[in-house]
């Protein structure tokens, strides 16, 4: 009889002695909320309001709220076509620098309440919020503290009005999955000037919405990506050194992030799916093509990124049907280049598994479930695994992902391939992963694959891989660096244009280069002349608004007609990509200078 219970307890032994510690979190880790968003990969971003109607892209403060009247407009549409593109989520601009308010904010004058719609008993937010639940999205908010309406601006006082417009927006309408903070504060040096309280704006948000993802240059939750175009940098750390001031916060600091940071915030890919942010006819032939936009998802989702895709209703109040088409042939495309995984039946084997356990092996990486991972000994930091596949196979994206609970490791890794002769070729070498990394590599077929992690800050902890085939979009990724952005800086140097002859002018247009190369005038002095030597100022302050992220044409309609011939704008500040000063005019980069008549 005391036999078997001898068998019982040396087999509890065993077990006891088999159980493994799973790898204990690396530095600074992501709160669950942000996990979740992590996850969501593609959400709508939808600019709405008065600039709808004036094709502003910032609006001054001083539109009629009579403006906002759309015809058709249908939340349910919007939600429809987000959740047919494969979206999951939508956050719409409940306030824009011009301070008119999507709902009625009873702390404004400025809203929804004052204008025609709907008898002025409208409600955008309401309606959104209920269309995002009947579809299964979820709903954001962005909400920009700039105000170029409201009389408290710039004084004590503007800080707690502020707080009483987050407290309408986010304590009515249901679950808030993003609070979406811009951090402008445009107004000039002669202009009204704000100290955000931001501990204040931040401690009311998690008050109403305690899971909410706050997104601004440093987060809390999730940061700006550090440019309008939807790229986030080849190397992209979660992480991110945040300092108290909350300054200083270079492009190149927001693109990449860094490793060893003291806050976990994510980057952000926001980008219009047209040149500007709200919905202008003159743009319905210039939304962006398939490839554009799947070149942006490579660089967003596929660089540990969350893409942000704006779509702005137009003056209807519906998505138009150009973009919806566009959306419609995204989705078509990302099914067909994701929807078989070539590395489905494939053996992964790595040279260590940490403890030698099964819970921790290689092949998890093929398993779908999130939170199955491979993991190493605590030891080691460089390690390989080879993927052999069933039989040779074609492919050129390579998915690969970390436990981000876990925290952000690797910081560089190379993928081999299996060449006949039995000797490995490099096909790929990168830096880091986090939660999701898309590598674009050359058509390759080959039975097996090996990837090779260089360097991680403590042991890799990997929890997905896969193969696809791409025939829709050619990548010229390799090779590729990220940009480097210049500073604003002073200039003088003026560009004169000659019309030929004395015109009536109503205004003019500014077009810098493609991708604002060369630079570009952010604010101006425009004087025009009739024989080109004696000249009369027409304005000295013309702001180009939001110029430096969205370099794009901007008009500018004189408050009276001038008689001219000649037009001389000179630059007061100009963003240079060397960050020079007093350069010659034609490395601002001014593709163009015509004419309003």
């Amino acid at each position: 009889m005391k036999k078997p219970v001898i068998i019982m307890l040396l087999a509890m032994s065993l077990v006891a002695c088999s159980v493994v510690d799973a790898p204990a979190p690396y530095g600074v880790t992501p709160s669950a909320s942000q996990v979740e968003w992590q996850k969501m990969e593609y959400n709508m971003f939808m600019h709405f309001g008065p600039n709808t109607f004036t094709g502003a892209e910032w609006g001054s403060g001083q539109e009629k709220a009579e403006l906002f009247n759309p015809t058709e407009m249908d939340c349910r549409q919007w939600a429809s076509i987000a959740k047919a593109a494969g979206m999951k989520g939508i956050i719409i601009t409940a306030k824009h620098h011009d301070g008119f308010c999507l709902w009625p904010n009873p702390v404004s004058r400025h809203t929804v309440a004052q204008s025609p719609w709907r008898d002025g008993k409208g409600d955008v937010l309401k309606d959104l919020s209920e269309a995002c639940r009947e579809y299964g999205l979820e709903f954001g908010v962005y909400i920009s503290p700039w105000d170029r309406n409201d009389p408290h601006y710039g004084t004590d006082e503007y800080n707690d009005v502020f707080v009483k417009t987050l407290e309408s927006a986010l304590g009515n309408y249901g679950h808030v999955f993003e609070q979406w903070f811009d951090g402008a504060c445009g107004e000039g040096p002669n202009g009204k000037v704000q100290v955000y309280d931001w501990p204040l704006y931040h401690s009311t948000v998690y008050k109403l919405q305690p899971d909410a993802i706050i997104f601004s240059d440093d987060g809390p939750g999730c940061r700006w990506v550090g440019n309008e175009k939807g790229q986030a940098g080849r190397t992209c750390w979660s992480t991110m050194k945040i300092n108290e001031d909350k300054k200083d916060y270079s492009r190149k600091m927001l693109n990449e992030g860094t490793p060893y940071g003291n806050a976990w915030v994510a980057a952000e890919s926001d980008v219009s799916i047209r040149p500007g942010w709200f919905w202008r006819e003159s743009e319905n032939s210039q939304v962006k093509s398939l490839q554009h936009l799947l070149k942006i998802y490579y660089e967003s989702v596929g660089r540990n990124s969350l893409f942000l895709l704006n779509v702005p209703p137009d003056t209807r109040g519906l998505i138009h049907e150009v973009d919806s088409l566009r959306l419609m042939e995204l989705r078509a495309a990302l099914d067909e280049i994701f929807s078989e995984d070539l590395a489905e039946g494939a053996v992964v084997e790595a040279d260590n598994v940490r403890g030698g356990a099964r819970r921790f092996r290689a092949q998890n990486m093929l398993d779908k479930d999130y939170d199955k991972y491979w993991a190493v000994d605590d030891s080691l930091t460089t390690v390989s695994f080879t993927v052999t596949l069933p039989e040779q196979r074609t492919f050129n994206r390579i998915q690969i992902q970390e436990y981000i609970p876990l925290g952000q490791r690797v910081a560089a890794f190379t993928i081999e391939a299996l060449k006949e002769d039995g000797s490995w070729e490099q096909i790929a070498r990168e830096t880091t992963i986090g939660y999701k990394r898309i590598v674009q590599v050359p058509e390759t077929t080959t039975s097996a694959l090996r990837v090779n992690i260089l360097e991680s800050f403590a042991c890799p902890v990997l929890n997905g891989f896969a193969l696809f085939m791409d025939n829709v979009y050619v990548s010229d990724e390799a090779g590729a660096t990220p940009e480097t952005p210049g500073l604003i800086k002073a200039a003088s140097e003026p560009v004169i244009a000659d019309i030929g002859e004395e015109m009536t002018l109503k205004g003019f247009a500014y077009t810098p280069k493609e991708n604002g190369e060369g630079g570009v005038i952010v604010t101006c002095r425009l004087e025009v002349s009739v024989d080109g030597n004696t000249w009369s100022l027409v304005k000295d302050d013309i702001m180009f608004d939001n110029i430096v992220n969205n370099p794009i044409t901007q008009k500018v309609v004189f408050e009276a007609p001038v008689q001219a011939r000649y037009l001389r704008v000179t630059p007061i500040r100009v963003e240079t990509g060397s960050g020079a000063v007093g350069v010659p005019s034609s490395t601002y980069g001014v593709a163009d200078i015509s004419l309003l008549l």
